[in-house]
This record gives C-alpha cells, structure tokens and sequence, in this order.
C-alpha cells in the first residue's frame, strides 16, 4: 500500500484480495475502485469476482491470452473460458 501513497500512474495489484474472506474482499475491493480511478491498473486474479469491474479483460491460459473484452461479452460467450471459469467459481460457493 505504500505504492498508493507516492500517486503512481500505473498499478499493478498482484492477488490483492485472494487471503482475504467474502466480507473484508468486498471491503477492500470498493477501496480499491475509488483509488484506481484516472490510473492504469493491471490485475492478476484468479478470484473472479475481483476483476468483473474491469474495463477489459484477459484471459490467459498456458502463458497466451486465450480471451480478450469486457467482463459481460466474455461471458456471453458459451464455449469461453472466462464464463466456465466464472460459472465454476459461483457455483463453488
């Protein structure tokens, strides 16, 4: 967090919430959306619901981005990656 302080242009948030419980990850995620206004943020998350407010989106599988678009086009593609992945992750809870 000590990053946030000197202002930077560019963010990078690496598994920012993944030890975090549902009720302190939506915490820190509403903080965390009004701090990467006006910035270029880079988001690595395999918690899916980190990332659904994210102006694009990349899937990445083996090292290659397999997918590439908004969180509401990827998933409305029913073959896609994204959208196993995000039905995996909701039905898991």
């Amino acid at each position: 967090m000590f990053s946030l302080l000197q202002n930077p242009k560019i963010l990078l948030l690496d598994e920012a919430t993944s030890a975090l419980d549902a009720e302190n990850e939506h915490l820190v995620q509403e903080a965390l959306d009004r701090l990467m206004e006006g910035r270029t943020v880079l988001i690595i998350a395999h918690r899916l619901s980190t990332i659904k407010n994210a102006d694009v989106v990349a899937v990445l599988d083996q090292g290659r981005i397999t997918e590439y678009g908004k969180h509401e086009d990827l998933l409305s593609n029913p073959d896609g990656m994204y959208r196993k992945l995000m039905n995996k992750q909701s039905t898991s809870w």
